[in-house]
């Protein structure tokens, strides 16, 4: 056999290679939390210039990713309302927080720009009864002496479907409001008692825009995308602040996660004179037993790379990034807990 020159050799390595990562790369597939598509779109981007893996990331609400993990037909379930332990063990899933943030209300109101109105929980909570109809109301007039607002109707929008968004919200509510949990309660989907139902917080988000006096709720990150109107809001410590990563990271110092307990944690109405009182987490959710254990162990080197690379792409969306001590128990649980059907851990 003649001997391949140098040139042609170099050029058979090169098509090996490039053959070789065309091979190993693939696309990983996540469903879930609306309220972490921003910066997981993000994400996503950045993970496929470093790795030319890929991600098809349906941001379908809290609900449908935990039905989708459930049902092994994605690799990894997102959710805002995260599962209790006895969940997790009966459906064999590995739990963790990935990023946190706020859910704000956001109005339509002539006149009213960001930040300038306030609101109180109590308040909050009986616009959403349908108690309060109108925006020169006197609970919220009381609550904003400066500010001129119109007899207006309020127009009230909400989520239709599953969402750990609404279950956020609707915590929120039940802790300030004893009515309010009583009447409705917490959940990712709840029966309203008045207004009008859009989907996902991008529905949410449109109706809101084209509603004149209308108010609904939206992951922070989507009022800024969409250069919406946010209130104040009074917090647990009765101070009225602003949405924004230093009162989300505020409530955020409130955590303790715990391994133990599948890191389950709920952010409202937290203390501190600066906190945010509508602050929640995303969980990521995967199958314990992974039945694809290369398509598992790059979903896993996909949170791998946002904790390590994504945490600017975060803080720009105004998310609050994981700390390195909860990172270093969220890897460590992975070589623990997710493995191949033989056993072997697969990170």
């Amino acid at each position: 056999m003649k001997p391949l020159s140098a040139l042609t050799l170099l050029a058979t390595v090169a098509t090996l290679s490039l053959s070789s990562r065309s091979v190993m790369a693939m696309d990983i597939t996540g469903a879930g939390s609306t309220f972490v598509y921003p910066v997981c779109a993000k994400w996503a981007e950045g993970f496929k210039l470093a790795t030319q893996n890929g991600l098809n990331y349906q941001s379908i609400g809290s609900g449908g990713g935990i039905k989708q993990i459930r049902a092994k037909v994605v690799d990894f379930g997102a959710t805002d309302k995260p599962l209790t332990q006895a969940e997790l063990d009966k459906y064999q899933l590995a739990q963790w927080p990935v990023v946190m943030g706020g859910v704000v209300p956001v109005i339509n109101v002539e006149g009213v720009s960001a930040g300038r109105l306030r609101l109180d929980g109590t308040t909050l909570a009986n616009i959403y009864l349908g108690k309060i109809l109108r925006w020169n109301d006197p609970a919220i007039q009381a609550l904003n002496p400066g500010l001129k607002l119109p007899a207006q109707d309020i127009v009230v929008v909400s989520r239709t479907d599953g969402s750990g968004t609404t279950f956020i919200y609707t915590n929120y509510l039940s802790k300030v409001s004893a009515e309010w949990k009583s009447k409705v309660g917490s959940d990712t989907a709840v029966r309203w008692p008045t207004g009008i139902n859009g989907k996902g917080n991008e529905g949410v988000a449109s109706y809101v825009r084209q509603q004149a006096g209308s108010i609904g709720y939206v992951e922070y990150a989507y009022a800024l995308q969409n250069r919406m109107t946010y209130v104040q809001l009074k917090n647990h410590d009765g101070q009225f602040v602003n949405p924004d990563s230093t009162t989300f990271g505020a409530a955020a110092s409130n955590a303790n996660w715990k391994p133990e307990n599948g890191f389950y944690e709920i952010l409202t109405d937290e203390p501190g004179k600066n906190s945010w009182p509508i602050t929640g987490a995303t969980f990521v959710l995967m199958q314990k037993i992974q039945e694809n254990p290369d398509h598992g162990k790059v979903a896993l080197q996909f949170f791998d790379w946002a904790f390590r690379k994504g945490q600017q792409s975060a803080l720009q969306l105004n998310y609050i990034p994981m700390p390195d001590s909860v990172v270093k128990l969220i890897e460590a649980q992975w070589k623990t807990v997710v493995r191949s059907r033989s056993g072997t851990p697969i990170y």
